[in-house]
């Protein structure tokens, strides 16, 4: 677990954007807000998300962070502030999080929801299958980002209201359904932070 911030360079304007904190790859992304324009702060405790603009769930293990979600008593306040529209960004594990269903996922395991989906978890292999691959990103510019894919799932199937942003290998790795994003892969891990970008612009819109 993660248990220091990181400074933001914050402006009177930049949104205060919260990465659940609870297990994963927190500080890497709260550097990537940082960079992308936000003041980033970590999220534990239901107090903690109710001052938050935007929520980040990081990448790590999908049955660990549903357990410590019920151990924190975030689950029911993070799907209250999903329906209410605040505006949440998900990678690898964070996309199950934000799946309505899951396929080899534990049965008792919790997810947040927010996207109408069907996510396979841990679809592009284990931990010594990772790889690294160029994926091309709808409303991102400059190129396609570099995608770092750990355990990572994919999309199943969607639901009419979702926006497929990128596919892989024939895969759906990026989607977004109103103010929710999620991505298979860890942008967080490279340096390139556009996608961090498109998400402080969600939350500014929002």
């Amino acid at each position: 677990m993660t248990t220091s911030s990181i400074p933001a360079e914050s402006s009177a304007d930049a949104p205060v954007i919260g990465v659940l904190a609870l297990q994963g790859d927190v500080r890497e992304h709260l550097a990537a807000l940082t960079a992308a324009g936000a003041t980033a702060r970590q999220v534990r405790r239901p107090e903690e998300l109710a001052e938050v603009a935007g929520l980040v769930i990081p990448g790590g293990e999908s049955t660990t962070m549903s357990k410590l979600t019920i151990v924190f008593g975030l689950v029911e306040p993070l799907r209250e502030r999903v329906r209410a529209g605040m505006p949440v960004y998900g990678t690898c594990a964070g996309m199950i999080m934000l799946a309505d269903k899951i396929l080899d996922g534990r049965d008792d395991q919790e997810t947040i929801g927010g996207i109408d989906m069907i996510v396979r978890r841990n679809a592009f292999g284990r931990q010594n299958e990772s790889f690294e691959a160029e994926v091309d990103i709808d409303g991102i510019d400059g190129g396609p980002v570099e995608g770092v894919f750990i355990r990572a799932p994919w999309v199943e199937s969607v639901g009419g209201g979702v926006e497929v942003l990128a596919t892989f290998d024939g895969h759906t790795v990026a989607v977004r359904q109103g103010n929710v994003l999620a991505t298979s892969f860890h942008p967080e891990l490279t340096g390139d932070h556009r996608v961090h970008q498109l998400f402080v612009e969600i939350v500014l819109r929002a």
